[in-house]
């Protein structure tokens, strides 16, 4: 029994791995097509094309993220707004958007 417990937990826990290695290769992903923006203006146009493809679809299912048109446009939007990842999951930034959806309430 004790075996059956220990093997589970191991499998869940290479899959939470599996899953963040995966979301890794999506939020280098997204940094590439900002890249792309900045140099060439069609970053969006490029996580789109990712996000539908066949491996961008699996990557993305992989990341336990669903890969569906409003995520795709999410993406999209994300690019748009040209903040790399590494900057908009810092917590100055989060705070800064808090406290900016807290002076301007309809802004965010």
């Amino acid at each position: 029994m004790r075996d059956s417990v220990d093997a589970t937990a191991f499998n869940s826990e290479q899959g939470n791995r599996a899953r963040k290695l995966f979301a890794a290769v999506v939020l280098a992903a997204l940094d590439d097509a900002i890249a792309d923006d900045k140099k060439y203006g069609n970053g969006p146009e490029q996580i789109a094309r990712w996000a539908r493809s066949r491996d961008g679809r699996e990557v993305l299912s992989c990341a336990g993220i669903d890969p569906n048109e409003r995520v795709v446009e999410g993406l999209m939007l994300f690019v748009s707004k040209g903040i790399r990842t590494s900057v908009a999951l810092s917590r100055e930034e989060c705070e800064r958007r808090q406290n900016a959806a807290l002076q301007h309430p309809k802004a965010a």
